[in-house]
C-alpha cells in the first residue's frame, strides 16, 4: 500500500525546516520574500504556496526541494530531517 502523507497527516516533511530556514533569511523574510527569491530561481510559487507547503497541505516537488536547499545553503536532506 503507498504512503502519501507522513504519519502526522501532513502532505510533505520538509514544510517545518522551510519555515524555519525562511525565518531565519535576512529580513524581509516573509513568505512573498520567499516566494519572489525563488521566482528568480525559475520556481514558479506564490505566497500561498509557500504558506500550504510550510503547513504540510501542499507536496513538494524535487525540483521545488532543490531550489529551496540551494537558496537556504543546505543540503535537501537537511530540509528532509524529522
Amino acid at each position: 500500500m503507498y504512503k502519501n502523507r507522513s504519519e502526522k497527516g501532513l502532505n510533505n516533511i520538509s514544510g517545518k525546516n522551510i519555515s524555519k530556514y525562511r525565518k531565519q533569511m535576512e529580513k524581509p523574510n516573509s513568505q512573498r520574500a520567499l516566494a519572489e527569491r525563488l521566482q528568480l530561481l525559475g520556481i514558479d510559487l506564490d505566497k500561498n504556496a509557500i504558506q500550504r507547503i510550510e503547513s504540510g497541505r501542499r507536496f513538494v516537488t524535487d525540483i521545488e526541494l532543490k531550489t529551496f536547499a540551494k537558496l537556504f545553503g543546505v543540503t535537501a536532506d537537511v530540509l528532509l530531517e524529522e
